[in-house]
């Protein structure tokens, strides 16, 4: 024992971040975990942990943990529970359960994200439990999905530049991403690389604080991406700048891209992005002449009418100037394609019994109240299991989610570490394990290591990993396939089945592995789309444009001015920089300043709008509450909500997304939050 440390125990992180780092957890003497730290043998983690994750054992340990199962005993959304047993609890859910799937077991609704990046404690039992019920299916697209469709009709898959070359370009353009807030490990090859003279330029409606330490910032209108990507193509085309050999040898769809290109000259999309035609020509000069060039998007610009486009379009762009060649050049949004992981033996989609309808997660709301052309087909939902996401303060429409969950003829079961917005509505409440408590294994979609987290210390209280949760209502519900009897390690050994030479017991002990990634992995073509190039035309798109196209926001001041005069300011609402999503909300809240508003001098000065003052965000569909910031680090017509606040930890109990919108991106059915449209207002005393 040193230092009290009686051991250290490898682990990974298991939130939703392109980073997923590797830790390691020292447990004392008495089976307590008493500090989580990086790994320094791990190359990508480099021994640090973003300040979210560098004290979780604090969020293990916290007093507001649920450490036992509870039942509703007030009216929902009241918060009102008292403890009962796990029999009991079981008993109930599958009672319930039973009574639904009697009926129709399509009336029963999985709905899960992130929460846990962990593919046994968020896709192994619980997806193969559902699949046997027979449940509606769940289209998890609230994140990533138009993007990860936008690179599968360009390049493949969700594949990329390898992260760790990254130090080696010339050229860093860092489109729609704040790296230091997001990304942070990523940073490290950017700092690297600018050091020895890399141009580092961030392209962002918000002078982000990755913005603020790169060489030059660009503030471009929201949405308007994939029109500035389809302007640097004809500035590259039209002076000649392009890779003529890599655009011959390794891509389809030359021709019919540069006739479409003609269509986006500077001055079209200067109107369109709000940015200079100079800016527009320079930044495309500066892109195609240094190489290699590098490009990392993420996902907040994809969350739009034309998202999945979008990324489609600036995707297009290494292969144009032969960027894939080098060690540091191309463009990468997730990684997540390079693991060739067996998911069909971890999920089991092979015991789905017919073919049951599929509910696009992004549009909750309508699917709980059965409402319109966006609601289901078939039966209503009449139970929700809820996992490893919070819909009531992060799904967007956060007015309609919250009538369909206040619904008394709807069964919810939610499985939770904390007692969230969403866990208010539910009838029962089960307590979850975290990530110290539990053994998982990870993938990550920010760099190339398969990780396993080996749990440090036993479960608090009566809380149970997820796997044990589904396992244990597989043999209530009388599940007799013998894929429930599989162990958390038995299921992980399935799913590394397909990754050659890398073992279970070898990642136990070391934690990680690296995958077989080259520095150049397309320097030669080889891209995973059906004709092994990059596709500037793709026939799997014939539906919708097969060719880079400029989709608008739906609401935009060109695309929608009527409704743009009512409602002048896009609203964006990126991550606050102490919290994931609504993860860590309660721990870190005072962390962050409250919920506010930026808002740029000019419009803020229209509305008398002044630093501090309590202002009221708008538009048809809802509101919110939060406190103006006056700041030039938005620009004009672009306002920005640090988010997700929990409804019930602000003034007002309503967030950002009581202003978003259930519509869905061109690709993928992905969830809109920043193609919205608001007005702001000074709240009076």
């Amino acid at each position: 024992m040193i230092n009290g440390i009686e051991k250290t125990i490898r682990a990974a992180c298991p939130h939703d971040c392109p980073d997923t780092c590797a830790m390691l957890v020292d447990v004392n003497a008495e089976g307590r975990a008493v500090r989580v730290k990086g790994d320094p043998d791990h190359p990508f983690t480099h021994g640090g942990l973003c300040v979210k994750v560098a004290h979780y054992e604090k969020r293990t340990y916290h007093r507001d943990r649920l450490l036992y199962p509870m039942k509703r005993k007030g009216p929902k959304g009241s918060g009102q529970f008292q403890r009962i047993t796990w029999d009991e609890a079981l008993d109930t859910i599958a009672s319930r359960l039973g009574d639904a799937a009697g009926d129709n077991p399509q009336s029963i609704l999985p709905y899960s994200y992130a929460g846990t990046m962990g593919l046994l404690q968020g896709a192994s039992m619980d997806r193969r439990f559902f699949h046997k019920l027979g449940a509606s299916l769940l289209d998890r697209t609230i994140c990533s999905s138009a993007g990860m469709f936008g690179m599968r009709y360009t390049v493949g898959a969700s594949v990329g530049t390898n992260p760790e070359t990254v130090d080696q370009a010339r050229y860093i353009l860092i489109w729609g991403s704040n790296v230091i807030t997001s990304n942070i490990h990523l940073w490290r090859y950017v700092l690297r690389a600018r050091a020895k003279g890399a141009r580092v330029v961030t392209i962002d409606p918000l002078r982000t604080r990755t913005a603020d330490q790169s060489d030059e910032h660009i503030a471009i209108m929201p949405g308007t991406d994939g029109a500035l990507a389809l302007g640097m193509m004809h500035v590259i085309l039209r002076d000649g700048l392009q890779d003529q050999d890599y655009i011959d040898r390794f891509t389809i769809g030359f021709p019919e891209l540069k006739a479409r290109v003609e269509e986006y000259p500077p001055s079209r999309v200067s109107s369109i992005t709000g940015l200079s035609e100079e800016t527009i020509e320079r930044l495309t000069h500066e892109y195609a002449k240094n190489a290699p060039a590098f490009i990392r998007v993420n996902y907040g610009l994809q969350r739009h009418a034309g998202g999945g486009m979008t990324v489609r379009n600036i995707f297009c762009l290494p292969a144009l100037v032969g960027a894939w060649r080098h060690p540091g050049g191309g463009a990468l949004l997730s990684t997540s394609g390079f693991y060739p992981l067996n998911f069909a033996a971890l999920e089991r989609a092979d015991l789905i019994q017919g073919k049951p309808r599929t509910i696009n997660m992004s549009r909750l709301g309508d699917a709980l109240c059965n409402a319109g052309p966006a609601g289901p087909a078939g039966p209503p939902v009449r139970a929700m299991v809820v996992y490893n996401s919070n819909p009531a303060a992060v799904a967007p429409n956060q007015q309609r989610v919250l009538e369909g969950l206040r619904r008394e003829d709807l069964f919810t079961v939610v499985l939770e570490h904390f007692q969230t917005d969403t866990a208010d509505y539910a009838d029962i409440l089960l307590p979850a394990t975290t990530q110290l408590e539990h053994f998982d294994l990870h993938r990550s979609y920010g760099h190339t290591y398969v990780m396993v987290n080996n749990p440090a210390i036993e479960p608090l209280g009566e809380c149970k990993p997820n796997t044990d949760i589904f396992r244990l209502l597989a043999r209530r519900m009388s599940f007799s396939d013998a894929c429930f009897e599989d162990s958390d390690e038995d299921m992980a050994r399935q799913a590394l089945s397909t990754c050659k030479g890398m073992t279970l017991e070898e990642l136990k002990e070391k934690g990680w592995a690296r995958l077989n990634v080259g520095d150049a992995p397309f320097a030669n073509g080889g891209f995973p789309t059906p004709s092994g190039k990059c596709e500037f035309y793709s026939e799997r798109l014939r539906d919708l444009d097969p060719l880079p196209v400029y989709i608008p926001p739906r609401e935009d001041r060109l695309s929608n001015p009527l409704l743009a005069e009512k409602y002048p300011l896009a609203l964006i609402s990126p991550p606050a920089h102490h919290f994931l999503n609504s993860t860590f909300v309660n721990v870190l809240a005072d962390k962050e300043a409250g919920p506010t508003l930026e808002i740029h001098p000019e419009d803020a000065a229209t509305r008398h709008i002044a630093t501090g003052n309590p202002v009221q965000v708008f538009n048809s569909r809802g509101d919110f509450l939060a406190t103006a910031v006056v700041t030039d680090r938005t620009r004009t017509g672009v306002v920005s909500a640090p988010s997700v606040w929990w409804n019930k930890l602000v003034p007002g109990g309503r967030n950002a997304n009581s202003t978003t919108s259930e519509e869905l991106t061109d690709i993928g059915g992905g969830a809109t939050f920043y193609d919205n449209l608001v007005d702001v207002r000074v709240v009076s005393d």
